[in-house]
């Protein structure tokens, strides 16, 4: 899926994510960076049709969300952006702040198996 017509508003909410992520998002990111987990370019706050994604590697077409408290709110609305990064082709797995805090080593193996190795 190539990020084409993306309005120039979503490209800004995208950035304005970049540069004030949360603490879980960043100590995630602190091990995708620059090909630090198995080699695989990753990318954060990657705009695809009108949903920002927290992390991608379009080399496996691989997302992975880090979720808080308000996603338990919005449950309807996750399933279906979940059902549409499905339907272009991409595997989705989410993770609770909480599985960042307490179960990192966790989240990675999950993360791994999700990217068939």
């Amino acid at each position: 899926m190539q990020k084409t017509n993306i309005p120039k508003q979503k490209i800004k909410s995208a950035r304005r994510l970049r540069e004030n992520q949360t603490i879980h998002e960043s100590i995630i990111w602190s091990r995708l960076r620059n090909r630090g987990f198995k080699n695989l370019k990753f990318r954060r706050q990657y705009t695809i049709d009108k949903y920002i994604i927290d992390f991608i590697c379009l080399e496996k077409n691989l997302i992975i969300e880090i979720d808080g408290w308000q996603h338990k709110e919005n449950e309807k609305y996750d399933l279906k952006r979940k059902q549409f990064l499905e339907k272009a082709g991409f595997k989705v797995v989410r993770f609770w702040n909480n599985d960042v805090n307490n179960n990192l080593d966790g989240v990675f193996l999950k993360i791994e198996e999700a990217l068939n190795f």
